[in-house]
Parts: C-alpha cells; structure tokens; sequence
C-alpha cells in the first residue's frame, strides 16, 4: 500500500490552524520552537527518505497515517475499525511523567465520552446499545483502584465472553503476580505498559508474560530515547512483549512548561505536536525491520487518533439525529443539502417532486420559502439553473446530561442509565455557485475519498467529507 503525505491545504485553512494554536496558548506561544518555510522543506525531505526506505516493507492504513499495520494487536484493530470504548476508570495517577498531557489528580467516577458510569451493569449495557467490539480500562493509573478495575473486567467479559476483547492500559508500578493473576482470571485479553513512565523498567512488564494472553508496551516516541529504545527492541520481544506501539508526542497547556523547555520543535495543526517524535517513530520502526527483530512496531501519528477516534465517535451517534432527507459523510458528519431560490422555483421544483411520486421524506420545505432541503438521490432531479446549493455539517457527541444549547434525543441504556446525544453545527454552511455545485457534486457525491481535492473552494470541504488523508502537513 502506497505511503501517502497529507493533501495540500488551502492557505486560509492553514492560517486558521495557526491562529487556533495561537489562540490555545497565548503569551506562552512565542516561547515555541516553530519550523519555517526552509526548515520544514528539510523536515519533510527526512520524513519522505524514511517513509521511501519503508516502501513495500509496511502495510499503510488509515488513509495514510498510521504504519506498520501488518501485526497490529488486537485491540488497535479494533480502535482502528472505531469499535473501541475507552473507559477511564479513574482520573488519579501514580507517576508525573514530563509528556502527559492531563493532570491526572481527579478522582472520578468511571467515565467514557464525559458519561460516568456508577455501575459496571450500566457500563456493560452501554458497549451493547452501541455495538462495541473492544473495551479498554485507563485512567490515570487503574492500578490505584484495582477492584473497580476488576469488577468492570469481570462484568464486560462475562457479558460478552469472546465477542469482546478487552484491554487495560498501566504504567506497571502497583502491578504484582497476584493482581496480574486475577485480571487474567477475570478474562483480560491485553494489557499495555507504558515503560516510559517507569524509566523503561520491564520487570513488571515480565510478570505478566504468560499470564495476559496478548502483552503491549506502548509508549510516547521519545526523541532523545531513541538510541536507547532502538537497542532493547530485541529484549522487549524476549521478554514477550507481542507490540510495540508508539504515540507521536502532542503539546498541552497541561505539559508545556516540561515540553516547551526541552528543544523540540513543534508543529501547527489540529493541535500542536513535536517534529521530532514522529521522525523517532518512523526511525524505530525502520530500525526493527532493518534488523529483522521480529517484534511489530505499530506508529500511531496524532493525526490518526485525532481524525480516526473522532470519525469513529461521530458515526456511531450522528444515525440517532439524522433526519430523512439528510446522509452521514464518511468523516461522520451529517451533511444538508438546501436549494436556495425564488420561492416560484421552490414551489416548482416540489411539483415535479410530486409528479414523479418521490417519497416525501427526501425533501422538505420548513418554513422559509426560498428554500428546499433534498436528499442527495434527488440531485439529478433538480433544476439546477433556478438554485444556488448550500451545504451545510453537523455534528453529534454524546454528553451526560442536556445541554438545552442544541436539539437531542435521550437513548436508555439499562433501565438506571441513559445518554444524550446532542446535535450540533460544525461549522458555517457552505454556499456554492454554479461551478463550485457541479464539482462538490462529482467531487464529495460520486467520487467518495477516492478523490483528490484540488480546489481551494471544496478543500474547506474536506475535513467534513471524508478527511485530510496522510501523515500531519509540516508547517
């Protein structure tokens, strides 16, 4: 599979990203090591050698931002798939790891998409309502409270047994023979270490070989740990480690005064991330493969978690909200197309509707007359010299209690819990002319993500659609 950069971005596009980075830390942004325009032609230059000397040796998916996905394990398969629940059991951490990006210092109840969860009943009908194959228990640290780490084991995997694989993220610390034996006998199919909380200590790490079924380390790719990471790749695969999984480092207001002072440089985008970690990344990844290790090295880029984990959340809550007339993207949103015209026009238009029996519930007027909300089926239908197209995104989240911001639905879960699922604009609707309607229509109707988005005016478009494909633009 092809290795593939991400598609260029409109200029605008690119200074909203700035400006929104800008606007995340204020003052404290000037203190940022940014790349500029000849820096990041080098950076990129780097990247593109390391992802050429990768060719044909790695599986790319994802649209393009995470590799190696030959020996994924289970659970990234199933996150990657967006079947995957996280539930962060507690918010207290026993480790102050100069990366992370939160405080860790709450001690919450179980919560996942900002629902708690009081029970594990209610938190095992939740994977149900919403069709989850894969549950993972996180926190902070769920070590500290290891009996509602149990208890939520045990309840999702007698539930639901094989059909459910389930994972649990440590930093090791409070891990010991006996606690790993009852997670085991609780049914844990993975556990992950984070060995870089723990100066990269595996002797915890070793008590659970043979005891989990599938053991992880995972990991942020630190850039100054490189040489050290690269030289015990064959001592994780001999203590049983199965896969390396390794996250590129994103910046925080949480984590800035630890990351900001350690020389790296950054990079604008969805949020901002460090150069060097993902250039470390791909390095590890090379180096194990170059010396036929043996031990898969998974990189999971910001950009996958950010776009992939959101689109997975969107998709399965924009069907409670999409009405009739509307679709959902392939990005998650849900799409409105609106005809815009001289009222004559719309009540034309509804008459040829009618005249050739299309169900009513394509189409709606509402209450404005100059304006026609169709379903995409019915494009070709339309008389295109009478109206201007506005499309229009939304966006649906899951939230614990009403917001009365946005229109909702309230779905029962069991009968002591329930979550709302709330509607929201994602952004301005888009009003398109004459030539820009015909090229959204070929380029977002009838081509689908295999296009390539060449103009400025759909590109704003894109992330809406079905997504900017390839690793994080460098700028």
């Amino acid at each position: 599979m092809e290795v593939r950069v991400a598609m260029e971005m409109s200029a605008s596009m690119r200074d909203r990203l700035i400006a929104a980075n800008q606007r995340e830390y204020g003052e404290s942004y000037e203190q940022l090591l940014f790349l500029n325009p000849s820096q990041a032609q080098q950076a990129l230059a780097r990247r593109a050698e390391l992802l050429d000397d990768l060719h044909g040796r790695v599986a790319v998916g994802y649209g393009g931002t995470k590799l190696d996905c030959t020996g994924l394990s289970p659970g990234c398969r199933i996150c990657a798939e967006g079947g995957w629940s996280c539930l962060f059991v507690t918010g207290r951490c026993n480790c102050r790891c100069f990366f992370c990006p939160t405080a860790q210092t709450e001690n919450a109840l179980p919560t996942t998409n900002a629902v708690d969860f009081r029970t594990p009943a209610d938190y095992v009908a939740y994977l149900e309502r919403f069709g989850f194959r894969g549950a993972s228990i996180s926190g902070g640290e769920p070590l500290m409270n290891p009996k509602r780490s149990l208890a939520y084991v045990r309840a999702v995997k007698k539930h639901f047994g094989d059909a459910m694989h389930v994972w649990l993220y440590t930093n090791g610390t409070l891990a010991n023979s006996e606690l790993l034996r009852q997670l085991g006998d609780a049914g844990l199919d993975e556990i992950r270490f984070d060995i870089g909380a723990t100066d990269y200590q595996l002797d915890k790490l070793r008590l659970a070989a043979g005891v989990i079924p599938t053991l992880t380390v995972e990991i942020p790719a630190i850039p100054e740990d490189l040489p050290r990471l690269k030289g015990m790749l064959g001592e994780l695969r001999d203590a049983g480690v199965m896969h390396l999984n390794l996250h590129q480092m994103r910046l925080t207001p949480y984590n800035f005064e630890h990351l900001s002072t350690r020389g790296y440089t950054f990079l604008h985008g969805e949020r901002v991330t460090v150069l060097e970690s993902e250039l470390a990344a791909l390095q590890v990844l090379q180096h194990s493969l170059d010396n036929n290790i043996g031990l898969p090295v998974n990189y999971c880029s910001f950009v996958f978690k950010n776009r992939y984990q959101g689109q997975a959340g969107r998709l399965r809550n924009s069907p409670f909200m999409v009405k009739p007339f509307e679709t959902i993207t392939e990005n998650g949103y849900i799409r409105t197309l609106t005809l815009l015209g001289e009222p004559a026009a719309v009540t034309r238009q509804i008459e040829q509707f009618a005249s050739q029996a299309i169900d009513g519930e394509l189409w709606n007027k509402g209450n404005v007359p100059t304006k026609l909300l169709v379903h995409p089926q019915l494009r070709h239908l339309v008389d295109w010299g009478a109206f201007r197209l506005q499309v229009g995104y939304a966006r649906c989240r899951q939230l614990p209690s009403v917001s009365y911001s946005n229109p909702f639905v309230t779905i029962p879960v069991s009968p002591t819990k329930s979550v709302i699922i709330e509607r929201a604009r994602a952004a301005a609707d888009f009003e398109l002319g004459e030539a820009a309607q015909g090229r959204f229509m070929q380029q977002f109707l009838e081509q689908g993500s295999s296009a390539q988005v060449d103009d400025d005016a759909l590109a704003e478009m894109v992330p809406f659609e079905n997504g900017w494909q390839g690793l994080q633009k460098y700028f």
